[in-house]
């Protein structure tokens, strides 16, 4: 609360030296926010959607190649289990 109520002043002392017009205020606001965005998503090690995808599509192949293994090493399992 006390960081909004710091912005609040901040915003105010600007206009009452008239220093912005509204569209340069705006500009400067939206710069801002995207300033932070950039900042939390760089903290939050966010990756872009096409390295998900391929990440994704890499973790499903190996399943695959190990549901595989595991099932050719049963099948080996019971096929020496039977003989004599």
């Amino acid at each position: 609360m006390e960081k909004y109520n710091k912005l609040i002043s901040n915003i105010t002392e600007i206009f009452d030296k008239g220093l912005f017009s509204s569209k340069n205020l705006k500009k400067e606001v939206e710069d801002s926010i995207k300033f932070k965005m950039e900042v939390i998503a760089n903290k939050l090690n966010l990756v872009k959607r096409e390295e998900f995808e391929v990440q994704k599509k890499m973790v499903e192949k190996l399943q695959k190649e190990i549901n595989s293994i595991k099932f050719k090493k049963k099948m080996k399992k019971t096929t020496t289990a039977k003989k004599p």
